[in-house]
């Protein structure tokens, strides 16, 4: 490779499952998928750190991720599938003979170890390892979208990085763990007898219909002007934007537990979680003066509806929990607490809720009806799916990565490598704002602890 060229791409292909074993199946979406028709695509990384030749790579490594893929989607179709949004009707997933996953490998001359510290790192040097979702192709009855795309990277002798990018509608978090638990242990053993024996199937059944979530959830995607208007937003450079890691270990989290509930002692849910959360927000408040502020995550529904959604439902089944604070009351002396107290009320209050987790899209006019907020945080991923057990064969991840939390104000969250316990928490900034978080990041926990 010349010193300017970053990558190079070494092998484009296609994998499918193995020929004859799925035949022609669809996936209606429900209303839980509804919602994230227009919305980024997903894109993560996973670093493996690993001495690997360029020979080694080609003749061992990919032919063993090809064919461990295309076992995987036998029993995962959908990823190999095409999101197909019609008009005027409900979109589905839909799998034909021939469907397949665009794969990509390549090898690159980036600092393997650069790219997996914790301390600030440009973004743009990340973008170089994610794939693209394939272009939607638009005739006049639907728009075919192409769900998952995949990209590995050699960093000879240093490690391989495994890209992923899906279309949100493909699934969430736990859609997305239980494949990589399946493909990991299929890559590890060369077949599928083992996950058979011990790991889980994905339930395609559907989720109860609710003719009302539906019909506001189709009218939020536009499903009628979806061909004219849909245009998948891309990450590229330039940007000024860089990403750090922080670790909250679970003795700090333990004492800004015990500070909300000495303060707050008829807070309902005081978890790491919650002020995981709030610690975050508040950090994040102090680098931006900017009026009211929201903050939202998702919470998995599957063992909160009734009847009860099994573990293995396969697709999106996440509702929303928000919370508004002024910016000033999140900077101010108590503004951790002030956060803690009000993620935790909002997440009673959802959980609680009468007439269930999920709302439609009206009740989100009702939140917003003092305005849209200048800030609204998101947070990608959850510590509950051990994301870090994912092993090809080649040991645990030496670094994950959740590249799509660049398109906004969103943090990721997963349960740190060496201790599950504590927290590693991902931010995307501009290099002013990481230089203030830093900072603030930093003081506040010699403040709080």
């Amino acid at each position: 490779m010349g010193s300017s060229q970053i990558s190079t791409v070494l092998e484009q292909t296609h994998v499918s499952p193995p020929t004859a074993t799925v035949g022609e199946r669809s996936l209606p979406l429900t209303y839980f998928d509804f919602f994230w028709l227009t919305q980024p695509p997903i894109h993560y990384l996973f670093f493996y750190e690993l001495s690997v030749t360029q020979t080694q790579f080609t003749e061992t490594v990919i032919p063993n991720l090809k064919h461990s893929l295309s076992i995987t989607l036998q029993h995962f179709f959908p990823f190999a599938g095409n999101l197909i949004v019609y008009p005027n009707k409900k979109p589905e997933i839909r799998y034909v003979e021939g469907d397949s996953v665009a794969a990509t490998f390549a090898e690159c001359n980036l600092d393997f170890h650069e790219l997996t510290g914790n301390h600030p790192r440009d973004c743009e040097m990340f973008y170089h390892l994610i794939p693209q979702l394939g272009e939607a192709d638009k005739t006049s009855d639907f728009t075919k979208i192409p769900v998952f795309s995949l990209q590995v990277t050699l960093f000879p002798n240093s490690g391989i990085s495994v890209g992923m990018t899906n279309h949100h509608c493909l699934g969430d978090a736990s859609t997305r763990f239980c494949f990589l638990k399946a493909w990991t242990s299929i890559a590890r053993s060369s077949s599928d007898e083992s996950f058979l024996a011990n790991g889980t199937l994905p339930i395609y059944d559907r989720v109860a219909t609710n003719p009302k979530l539906e019909e506001s959830y189709l009218k939020f995607a536009k499903v009628e002007t979806f061909k004219e208007e849909y245009q998948p937003p891309k990450l590229c450079g330039p940007t000024d934007k860089v990403r750090a890691t922080f670790i909250l270990p679970r003795t700090v989290l333990n004492k800004l537990k015990n500070l909300v509930s000495t303060q707050v002692p008829t807070l309902a849910y005081v978890s790491s979680f919650t002020v995981a959360c709030a610690y975050i927000w508040s950090c994040l408040a102090k680098t931006r003066n900017d009026g009211v502020q929201m903050f939202g995550f998702t919470i998995d529904c599957r063992g909160r509806m009734n009847p009860t959604v099994p573990a293995a439902y396969f697709g999106n089944c996440v509702g929303w929990c928000m919370a508004m604070e002024q910016a000033t009351q999140l900077m101010g002396k108590e503004g951790f607490v002030t956060a803690a107290k009000s993620i935790g009320e909002n997440l009673h209050e959802t959980l609680t809720d009468k007439n269930g987790i999920m709302k439609d899209i009206a009740s989100f006019n009702d939140f917003f009806s003092n305005g849209i907020p200048s800030t609204m945080i998101g947070v990608a991923g959850t510590p509950k799916l051990k994301f870090y057990d994912m092993d090809f064969g080649w040991g645990s991840p030496k670094k994950i990565e959740t590249i799509s939390i660049d398109y906004s104000d969103s943090i990721s969250m997963n349960a740190c490598k060496e201790k599950s316990e504590d927290l590693e928490i991902g931010v995307s900034l501009s290099t002013t704002q990481m230089q203030d978080f830093v900072r603030i990041f930093e003081d506040g926990l010699e403040k709080y602890i």
